[in-house]
C-alpha cells in the first residue's frame, strides 16, 4: 500500500503547536500525549535502524524509523483496524443494516442509567410498527416506580 500524500502526522507537525496554543486549557494531557506520539511516529525522534545491502557494489541503504505504537495512531493501528474490520465484515448477513440511536429525555436519563437491563429490554423489543409511528414505550412514572423497587435497599425485586 502506497503512502498517502498527506497524513495526520503531517497536519499535526505543521499546525499542532498553533492549535495547542489556541486551545490551551481545553485539551487533556492524554490528548496532548496522543498528538505528540503521532507527530513523532516513524521519525528520527523515536530512533530507528538501518538496513544496508551487503553487496559492496549495491550498498543500498534503507532507514526504518521506530513507531510510536500508540493505539490512536493511524500509522501504527491502521493495518490492525483494517484487518479487524475485514474480519467483522465476514460475519455480516447479506441484508441492509441500520444504525439506531436512542436519545432519552433528560428527565429519565439517570433512572435509565440505574436500570439498564429494563431500558435495553424495552428499546430492543421487537416492534409491530416503525419507531417513528410508535407511542412512547414506557411512561416516566413507570420508570420511577421501577427505579424505586430496584434501587431501594430491602425492597422486593
Amino acid at each position: 500500500m502506497s503512502r498517502p500524500s498527506l497524513e495526520v502526522a503531517d497536519i499535526f507537525r505543521d499546525l499542532g503547536a498553533a492549535w495547542r496554543r489556541a486551545n490551551a486549557g481545553h485539551v487533556s494531557l492524554d490528548q496532548l500525549k496522543v498528538m505528540s506520539a503521532i507527530e513523532r511516529c516513524r521519525t528520527a525522534a523515536l530512533g530507528g535502524h538501518v538496513a544496508r545491502c551487503e553487496n559492496e557494489k549495491c550498498a543500498h541503504t534503507i532507514i526504518a524509523y521506530n513507531s510510536c505504537r500508540n493505539r490512536h495512531c493511524p500509522k501504527c493501528q491502521g493495518a490492525a483496524a483494517r484487518e479487524w474490520l475485514a474480519e467483522r465484515e465476514t460475519e455480516l448477513l447479506p441484508v441492509p443494516y441500520f444504525h439506531v440511536v436512542y436519545t432519552l429525555p433528560a428527565a429519565i436519563r439517570d433512572i435509565a442509567y440505574q436500570n439498564k437491563a429494563v431500558i435495553y429490554d424495552l428499546l430492543f423489543k421487537p416492534r409491530p410498527r416503525p419507531l417513528s409511528q410508535s407511542q412512547p414505550i414506557v411512561s416516566i412514572s413507570a420508570l420511577a416506580s421501577a427505579s424505586s423497587r430496584c434501587c431501594t435497599p430491602g425492597a422486593p425485586r
